[in-house]
């Protein structure tokens, strides 16, 4: 949008998996409103529920009326190039380079530690702790897992992991979510009967919020109390909040278990304020299963 800001358009068609309603043109001083998609696995509005007003207004989706498999059926029967392409579970607009290739090229790589969050013992080297994300279980190639990203210390480019993020203690149905963007410019009137998703897919919790104010008295907080407990709750991603098939707008989990995050051990902590990592000699032998070291 920002690139083509000065060129004659009327609306900008995508491809995602979602609804928008204009008003009418004599009603143009009214809100865009962004809906659900009938294809309830592919829905994209989780992805799209940080737009502003001005964004959504300018957006057509053609593919929010149809499924996955109607799609497929037209792409068919028009002979389209991609008919036969597979489902991409990755960024689309990089094609078939690696997210960590793109990454790497922008910001480069610095390496790094990795450190078990519940001992400290000192598990493998990264490249830098920009390549992980809270929740995140691919790409740490240790042995015994599997091993999720739990914390991360950006000062001192230290990741923590642990076998243990979805135990069940670390299930919890309240959390607090900043940086609020409502679609409609302003929060919703009936705070008590909405719906949440905290991550991408058809899953809804019911939810109700109660809205605070940040430490600065600036930045509008919302606690929120999910219908059931969520185990997968990740600090920095998106919750969007709907009010039946309308997606109403998201705000930014800012923390998954209580105030402090995962528990880190405080050796672990210790540790990664180390200035010389070197001494931490070589990664420990993991075990993978009773009696059976990687």
């Amino acid at each position: 949008m920002d690139a083509i800001y000065n060129m004659d358009y009327d609306y900008i068609a995508s491809g995602h998996y979602a609804n928008v309603v204009h008003p009418s043109a004599d009603q143009s001083n009214k809100a865009s409103i962004l809906e659900l998609s009938r294809d309830m696995v592919k829905d994209q509005t989780y992805f799209l529920s940080h737009l502003s007003q001005f964004q959504l207004k300018q957006l057509i989706f053609p593919l929010g009326c149809l499924s996955k498999d109607e799609v497929r059926q037209l792409a068919a029967k028009f002979d389209l190039p991609n008919k036969g392409r597979k489902d991409s579970q990755g960024i689309c607009f990089l094609g078939k380079i690696r997210f960590s290739d793109f990454v790497a090229r922008h910001i480069g790589e610095m390496e790094g530690i990795i450190l078990e969050a519940e001992t400290g013992d000192f598990l493998g080297k990264h490249r830098g702790f920009w390549f992980y994300t809270i929740g995140q279980r691919q790409g740490l190639r240790l042995p015994g897992g599997p091993w999720y990203v739990v914390q991360k210390d950006v000062k001192n480019n230290v990741v923590f992991v642990s076998r243990n993020y979805f135990s069940l203690d670390k299930r919890r149905r309240v959390f607090r979510v900043g940086s609020l963007k409502w679609l409609s410019g302003s929060p919703p009137n009936h705070i008590d009967q909405l719906q949440c998703k905290v991550r991408h897919g058809p899953g809804f919790y019911n939810c109700n919020f109660k809205m605070e104010h940040g430490e600065d008295g600036n930045d509008d907080i919302a606690v929120v109390q999910l219908s059931e407990d969520d185990q997968g709750l990740a600090a920095g991603q998106f919750a969007a909040f709907y009010e039946g098939q309308t997606c109403i707008g998201s705000g930014v989990i800012l923390e998954s278990w209580d105030d402090r995050g995962f528990p880190v051990c405080a050796k672990a902590l210790e540790i990664a304020r180390k200035e010389d990592k070197s001494e931490l000699g070589k990664p420990v032998k993991i075990m993978t299963k009773p009696g059976i070291l990687a």
